[in-house]
């Protein structure tokens, strides 16, 4: 079987993938099972599992509820090394390219890397990007980094190519949980075009006119989560599958 990235690769080399996150802090494992397996009914290609901060200390429990439930891909979204848990099919492993903190450039890093290895975790290294949506989100404070401005998307460009040139296979661009706008269009193209790798975009994604948008505009994976957590509508979840898959 080919690794998780492969099978990202493939999927947007053909199209878009739908990725649904879902928050260990905000639901019981049980809950984060029961909507992993009403997204991949859906059609959502991979489960993301993870968030900003652990508060329950329940990732564990949830990657494992979420992997007995669903056949798709179980990818940690970490928000810190403490987020590392077994069992996941893979790890992003995110770098803070846009902000100039160390800690989320390579501190939690060197932290997770040991226990990703006992592990055996798949790791996906990931350029993340914050952008602004409209509103200080939980990433931005925890991060203590500001995130790229709407109206700069050459600073989104070149911050993505470096993180390209250091060797990452995917860029997340992020307006983050809460944000009131989603990365904005013109912002994705010229992101998209400037680089060789997927581009995923999430963060203030409300309805699946917007998703389809974002696929026009360049984006290779869409991430909802805060309206599928806060909705737990399959139909909801099918409608955003199928915008991405067909935009």
């Amino acid at each position: 079987m080919s690794g998780v990235l492969d099978r990202i690769e493939d999927i947007a080399g053909r199209g878009a993938a739908y990725l649904v996150l879902l928050d260990p802090d905000t639901k019981s494992p049980s809950e984060n099972a029961s909507l992993a397996g009403l997204a991949e009914e859906a059609g959502a290609d991979v489960v993301l599992v993870g968030g900003s901060l652990s508060l329950s200390g329940r990732c564990g429990d949830t990657v494992a509820a979420v992997k007995a439930a669903v056949s798709i891909p179980v990818v940690i979204f970490p928000g810190n090394a403490g987020f590392v848990s077994e069992g996941a099919d893979a790890v992003l492993f995110l770098s803070l390219v846009s902000g100039r903190n160390p800690q989320f450039l390579i501190g939690e890093h060197v932290l997770a890397a040991p226990a990703i290895r006992r592990m055996g975790l798949e790791t996906i290294p990931t350029a993340y990007m914050l952008v602004d949506g409209g509103a200080t989100t939980s990433v931005e404070f925890m991060s203590n980094t500001r995130p790229v401005p709407r109206d700069k998307p050459d600073i989104a460009m070149v911050h993505a190519l470096a993180g390209q040139y250091l060797g990452m296979k995917l860029v997340f661009m992020d307006a983050g949980s809460g944000a009131r706008r989603h990365v904005p269009e013109e912002m994705v193209t010229a992101v998209a075009r400037y680089i060789d790798v997927p581009l995923m975009v999430g963060g203030g994604i409300r309805d699946p006119r917007s998703a389809s948008a974002l696929v026009r505009a360049g984006a290779r994976l869409v991430v909802t989560g805060e309206v599928v957590e806060r909705t737990g509508d399959a139909s909801l979840l099918a409608e955003f599958a199928a915008a991405v898959h067909e935009g």
